[in-house]
């Protein structure tokens, strides 16, 4: 007995028949993304397409006084570049300096783009939450899970079940929960 495995397009639903026909989409950032990056299957003609309609933007961190985070901002290109008066964006941006690190003070437990929280420190690790969990955050949850759970019941959120299979696997718990067991 043979077994086959039949793919479809996570956007369109339509069955993928060649592996040539496939294409793997990973979705960096958007406003309904909780965590860090994640992966989706599609057509290659749908992948082509969003190629054919993709923006051209540029991506800007504003650090304003005041602030201890910046703002990251996605602005149209064409926009940034009527912006700049004094000469074209293209020799401005080639004669500016190379942007510096961020400041050693800056908070550690904010994410990059300084509006979702960071599943991968102690602070945030184990909070409900869309999108995969981080290797980061699997093993926070592993090496404190019982400080994970004791914060989580303090703030009224859902503690870590090692009795519940998806909480097991989400996190990496299984040797953990064999161990309590």
């Amino acid at each position: 007995m043979g077994q086959k495995t039949v793919r479809f397009s996570d956007l369109s639903g339509q069955l993928i028949m060649r592996d040539e026909s496939l294409a793997r989409i990973v979705v960096h950032e958007h406003p309904e993304l909780d965590s860090g990056p994640v992966e989706i299957e599609a057509l290659a003609d749908e992948a082509l397409a969003m190629e054919k309609n993709a923006l051209n933007v540029a991506v800007l961190d504003l650090y304003l006084s005041g602030e201890e985070e910046p703002r990251r901002v996605v602005i149209d290109a064409d926009a940034f570049g009527e912006m700049a008066t004094e000469r074209p964006v293209g020799e401005l941006l080639i004669a500016a300096r190379p942007a510096k690190r961020s400041r050693s003070g800056a908070s550690r437990s904010a994410s990059p783009r300084g509006d979702r929280p960071d599943y991968g420190t102690l602070e945030h690790a184990g909070k409900p939450h869309r999108g995969k969990a981080t290797e980061a955050e699997q093993a926070l949850v592993r090496e404190h899970f019982d400080e994970v759970n004791e914060r989580l019941a303090a703030e009224g959120l859902r503690t870590i079940s090692l009795e519940d299979p998806d909480h097991v696997e989400r996190y990496g718990l299984a040797d953990l929960a064999a161990d309590r067991a």
